[in-house]
């Protein structure tokens, strides 16, 4: 496993939508290099764009801070369903170091997947895990932390 240098904000890669993953096979090792520089970069979830692959993917370990790891490899995610209960909270992004933005995010997601081995997984995801779901799929959609602020409000963050 390779530790990937990430993409920093703005590089235009991270502006676009990304491309199906047609062969789960062909980015296993992709997707343990970015679980890799997740855990490196001291992240919870990292998607495929950041590291330069414009393609549908992301990792995620939401738990392994707290010392019990759990890494997770989604191919092709799609979000179902989403919660209409919102919560507005803290969200950082690796690709915007030193950047803390107050995102508003659905504190339930029903999401589907591919994962590792080709197989359709579907699972509901809240709290943290939501809000990692929902930032991640934004990137493979081209969308940013930033995104989601009001012009003066991001001016400010960025300031």
């Amino acid at each position: 496993m390779a530790v990937l240098p990430i993409l920093r904000w703005p590089d235009p890669a991270l502006a676009q939508v990304c491309l199906p993953v047609v062969d789960v096979a062909s980015v296993r090792g992709l997707a343990a290099d970015m679980l890799a520089t997740m855990y490196a970069a001291n992240g919870r979830g990292l998607a495929a764009p950041q590291v330069g692959a414009v393609l549908r993917l992301f990792v995620m370990d939401v738990t392994w801070k707290e010392g019990v790891a759990a890494p997770r490899v989604l191919a092709d995610p799609v979000i179902l369903w989403r919660s209409e209960t919102v919560a507005v909270g803290p969200e950082g992004c690796l690709s915007i170091p030193g950047v803390v933005a107050q995102v508003s995010r659905s504190v339930q997601v029903q999401v589907g997947w591919t994962d590792p081995d080709g197989a359709a997984r579907e699972q509901m995801f809240d709290g943290f895990a939501a809000i990692c779901v929902q930032h991640e799929v934004d990137h493979l959609d081209g969308i940013v932390t930033l995104d989601h602020l009001e012009p003066d409000v991001r001016a400010a963050v960025l300031a």
